[in-house]
C-alpha cells in the first residue's frame, strides 16, 4: 500500500484501477470505458457541439478531437455541421445506439461489482468528496 499523503497519487492509482475493472467489462464491445463514457455523453446530450461536449466531459477540445476521430473511424460517431460554419456538432450513430444497447448490461455489472465493494454509502460519499474536487 501507499504511504505517501500526496492525494494526487491516491486519486490516479485509484482511477487506473477503476478504468482496469470496466474496460475488462467492456473489452468484448471493442470500445474501452473512456470511448464508452464519450458514448453516453453522446445519447444523453442533444447534438452537442465538440466544444460543449469537451466542457461536459471535463476534456480538452484536442484530446476529445483525437476520440472522436477513432469512433468515427468505428462508424459508432458522425460529425455534421452545426448552426454555422465554424461550430460542428457531434452526433451518435445508429451502430454507435446498438453499441451502447448491447454494452450496458456489462457496464451495469462493473458498476454493481463497485458498488457492492464500497457499499452504498460510501460510494455515495466518493461521489460527493469527489465533485469537491471538480
Amino acid at each position: 500500500m501507499l504511504t505517501s499523503e500526496c492525494i494526487c497519487t491516491h486519486l490516479r492509482r485509484a482511477a487506473r484501477g477503476v478504468s482496469r475493472h470496466y474496460d475488462e467489462a467492456l473489452a468484448g464491445f471493442g470500445v474501452n470505458v473512456a470511448q464508452f463514457s464519450l458514448l453516453r455523453h453522446l445519447q444523453r446530450l442533444d447534438r452537442p457541439s465538440i466544444t460543449t461536449l469537451a466542457e461536459a466531459m471535463g476534456l480538452e477540445r484536442s484530446t476529445l478531437g483525437r476520440n472522436l476521430r477513432v469512433l468515427e473511424a468505428e462508424g459508432l460517431v458522425a460529425l455534421a455541421d452545426g448552426d454555422d460554419q465554424r461550430n460542428r456538432v457531434v452526433l451518435l450513430t445508429e451502430a454507435g445506439t446498438q453499441l451502447l444497447r448491447a454494452a450496458h448490461p456489462a457496464w451495469e455489472q462493473a458498476q454493481a461489482e463497485l458498488v457492492e465493494r464500497l457499499g452504498t454509502g460510501q460510494r455515495d460519499e466518493l461521489v460527493r468528496l469527489l465533485n469537491q474536487l471538480v
